[in-house]
């Protein structure tokens, strides 16, 4: 029989697991913590991005190149099992710059990255002109951009539904509220986490995917879990006909004809409130790449907590401690739920497709701190 697990964590993050895990057979139970929960799932951009990932870290590039050129299987599968919309668009993205010195600085990233990498990675620069071409609206103050031709973006929400959906029809058990205190391995190698009312779950192996909960629950397995938070604010207007041909890393519209904006980067501890300055700041940037925001209405604004570890990167990796424990972390879990859908069941079990993650691990932080 093989192993049942608990996944700690009900975000997108712990539901592409759980559904990986269910696929490959295993037994699987989801505790998803209360409403109280910093929940990036619920307050994140949507992106599917490749652009801009990895530019100084190239195994990074290419664990998220292998996750984008799945996520079409992926919302095929979901939207076919679940019979809902996820609304997948993945016909490229920009990433928009405001002067050619800051542009030409970036283009020499991408090409280093194409370069260590020994593939075609993908990328075009286009001119103010050549982005014209395909975005009327943009905005004179934009000279140019870096096109990704296989970015795209995705309804978060809907993913999440369609995840946790999936998960119960696969056999799969969600159980909500469910806020783990404390967790412990047993003299027989079996996982007992016990939640704040009382009650217990058992399992053969356990997943922490609890996004900032990890760091309170980690060192309880042996694990460092060294992550903190960062605050992202994210707007959004009133809905308008299509406008925006292609999402990018601040702006995109969403399916229902909401423009979103967003990319603001905040050290504000578990602060997860918007500010007035930031939104300012958010939709002077905006209007600046699109004018025609200028006179188009807000409706309604947010703050999330990104989950970061300490230079950025996902962290996967097994307790030496407690065998059968691990923890799967990172700020970019839309982008990274193929891989970890298809990818991650291997590495759990350590099969012959498992991917090599060991530059993932929370060994780097120790070499880094050693230096």
């Amino acid at each position: 029989m093989k192993p049942e697990y608990v996944i700690i964590g009900g975000g997108v993050v712990g539901c592409a697991v759980a559904y990986g895990l269910l696929k490959n057979g295993h037994q699987v139970t989801v505790l998803d913590g209360g409403d109280s929960a910093h929940r990036a799932s619920r307050g994140n951009f949507g992106l599917v991005w490749l652009s801009c990932k990895g530019l100084d870290a190239p195994h990074y590039a290419a664990w998220t190149r292998r996750s984008v050129s799945m996520w079409r299987e992926l919302a095929d599968e979901l939207e076919q099992l679940t019979g809902d919309t996820i609304n997948l668009e993945q016909n490229g993205g920009y990433d928009f710059h405001f002067s050619e010195a800051e542009m030409q600085a970036r283009v020499t990233q991408y090409q280093y990255l194409r370069q260590a990498l020994g593939t075609d990675h993908p990328f075009e620069v286009w001119d103010q002109a050549r982005l014209r071409q395909e975005e009327p609206q943009i905005g004179p103050d934009v000279v140019g951009a870096i096109y990704g031709a296989e970015d795209g973006h995705v309804n978060p929400l809907k993913l999440l539904r369609a995840y946790t959906k999936a998960i119960k029809i696969l056999g799969g058990k969600v159980i909500t509220q469910a806020n783990v205190e404390h967790i412990e391995q047993q003299a027989d190698g079996r996982f007992c986490a016990t939640l704040l009312d009382g009650s217990t779950v058992n399992s053969d192996k356990i997943v922490l995917a609890a996004g900032l909960g990890a760091a309170k629950l980690g060192p309880q397995l042996g694990l460092k879990a060294s992550v903190k938070p960062q605050k992202g604010q994210v707007l959004i207007t009133e809905k308008l006909p299509p406008v925006i041909n292609r999402p990018s890393g601040i702006i995109r519209q969403v399916n229902e004809g909401g423009i979103q904006i967003g990319d603001s980067k905040e050290d504000a501890g578990l602060d997860d409130q918007d500010t007035m300055a930031v939104t300012a700041a958010i939709a002077e940037r905006a209007i600046a790449v699109y004018p025609f925001l200028a006179n188009t209405r807000l409706i309604r604004s947010w703050g999330a907590l990104r989950i970061i570890s300490p230079d950025g990167l996902p962290i996967y990796q097994q307790s030496s401690s407690h065998p059968g424990a691990y923890i799967v972390s990172c700020h970019s879990g839309i982008t990274l739920a193929a891989a970890h859908s298809y990818l991650l069941p291997h590495w759990l079990e350590n099969t012959a497709d498992s991917p090599d993650l060991e530059l993932f691990s929370e060994d780097r932080f120790e070499l880094s701190e050693a230096r």
